[in-house]
């Protein structure tokens, strides 16, 4: 008569094998996978059939004998197959949840520059959050009872603009979403190459949005957030694509990589070899002015330590005879190096001197002379440091009042001088303000009436994303409301 213990031995022996063989067909079937490239949920539910068959004949339920198919899978490979990457594949075992996710690489496309120049995108950000372009996420001021983020629909007896899609919409996260810019591959496609219909229809926008606001209209209209909203996110930004500019060695010269230059406006650099792009490039725009006048302004990035050199190359080739600076050089991280001397340096051939500082209220003035062989110029820095970082102006007198003095020193430059310069940290979101300011105070003086939607519009053909936030839109109609009542003002005294 056979012994009982004897057989419950090896019946606990046989157990025990099936395990180790299930466990060895479960180890193979993931090589396999591997190796085939087949589909790792199938995979998966192929080896848990097997386990699950199997204490099923032991006796087990179906819904209990699942579970412990799952509980010893996940047991035995938690020590087999521990988590790490497998064929570029992260396999997560022994923790009750089976998941395959690609594993992120780095592509090493940093800055080489000294200067904190991070990537930007909603989506996954590369490094500091808070450093969200000069884009200020989420600007607050007193000056304006900012409501919720409502989309309304504008004025259409006023409005002569038509509709644009979603995607060009400052509001919209696919606009906010700024890719990567990949350097290496052919000629950038150029102004005037074949646009797509949503393309199109943001020029088209851009080309005819107008809506004159007479004095009344304008006091009125500065205090109806709504309505401005939806007339901003209405209006297209018009950013570049950065696979128009995809050279080698260009990510050292943009402080954002996704803010660009629109090519048919960028200011190109004299250079001896007129064939080396990078030689030529600098991340800066010609902008119109009142009128339509012609380079009036060039809207430029806040240099970077690899571009301090490029910078003064513009300013002698271009005769600019003032700099109007937005921006602290430091704000949380890096927006601008500071690309001028305590007494005495030279970039470029171009000898700067400092001959004097002067400390304002809410800006510095610093003169300089250049001089680059035997002519010497005359230069005006205008350092506004009254616009804290990620909001407007707490006050609008200080902006005008800097915009009214800026313009007498235009009046009183040599009539050979160029464009003003002017620039923030990325050059769009506060350069725009000031620069559409300037313009629209002209027309508030000369013509009685304002046209804040045209002149956004003619910035943006010109260089994508000026203006950039609601709240500066809404902060650019405050500062001409104010301007309308101290000339009203005025005229009655």
């Amino acid at each position: 008569m056979p012994c009982k213990c004897s057989h419950d031995y090896d019946t606990k022996l046989y157990v025990v094998n099936l395990h180790f063989f299930f466990l060895f067909l479960c180890v193979m079937g993931h090589l396999l996978i591997f190796s085939t490239r087949f589909s790792p949920e199938s995979g998966r539910c192929l080896i848990t059939s097997g386990y699950w068959v199997f204490f099923v004949v032991e006796g087990n339920g179906p819904l209990s004998s699942i579970y412990k198919a799952l509980q010893v899978i996940d047991f035995y490979l938690g020590f087999i197959l521990p988590c790490h990457p497998i064929f570029g594949m992260d396999w997560r075992y022994g923790t009750g949840l089976w998941s395959s996710e690609t594993v992120s690489r780095d592509i090493g496309d940093r800055r080489q520059s000294v200067s904190r120049q991070p990537s930007f995108t909603l989506s996954e950000w590369t490094d500091a959050q808070e450093d969200l372009i000069d884009l200020d996420p989420v600007p607050q001021t007193p000056v304006f009872d900012i409501g919720t983020d409502t989309r309304t629909e504008g004025d259409a007896a006023t409005l002569t603009v038509t509709p644009v899609g979603l995607q060009e919409r400052r509001g919209s996260n696919v606009s906010l979403t700024l890719d990567m810019c990949t350097p290496g591959c052919t000629e950038p496609y150029g102004y005037g190459a074949q646009l797509s219909p949503r393309d199109q229809s943001a020029q088209e926008y851009l080309r005819q949005g107008t809506h004159i606001l007479t004095p009344a209209m304008l006091h009125t209209r500065a205090m109806d957030d709504q309505s401005l909203q939806a007339e901003f996110y209405e209006t297209p930004m018009n950013f570049v694509d950065p696979k128009e500019y995809n050279y080698p060695g260009l990510v050292r010269k943009n402080r954002y990589k996704t803010i660009l230059p629109n090519t048919h406006s960028r200011v190109i650099l004299k250079s001896q070899d007129e064939d080396d792009f990078l030689s030529t490039y600098i991340n800066a725009n010609y902008l119109k002015g009142y009128g339509g006048e012609e380079c009036a302004y060039i809207a430029t990035q806040g240099p970077t330590v690899n571009t301090v050199g490029d910078f003064w190359r513009m300013v002698w080739q271009e005769r600019t005879p003032i700099i109007v600076m937005i921006t602290n050089l430091e704000e949380k991280n890096e927006k601008c190096a500071e690309y001028w001397p305590e007494d005495t340096v030279t970039h470029e051939g171009v000898e700067i001197t400092v001959v004097k500082v002067t400390q304002e209220d809410d800006y510095s003035l610093r003169v300089f002379t250049l001089k680059c062989g035997e002519e010497e110029r005359t230069l005006r820095q205008y350092w506004y440091t009254s616009w804290p970082d990620q909001k407007t102006p707490d006050k609008a007198p200080p902006l005008l009042e800097l915009v009214q003095e800026v313009e007498r020193a235009r009046e009183e430059a040599p009539p050979s001088s160029g464009p003003i310069i002017v620039h923030c940290s990325a050059g769009i979101g506060r350069t725009g303000c000031f620069i559409a300011t300037s313009i629209l105070c002209k027309q508030l003086r000369t013509e009685g009436v304002v046209d804040i939607l045209r002149t956004t519009c003619q910035l943006r053909l010109d260089r994508g994303g000026m203006i950039q936030t609601c709240e500066q839109y809404q902060f650019v109609h405050h500062v001409l409301s104010l301007y309308e009542k101290q000339l009203s003002q005025t005229a009655e005294e």
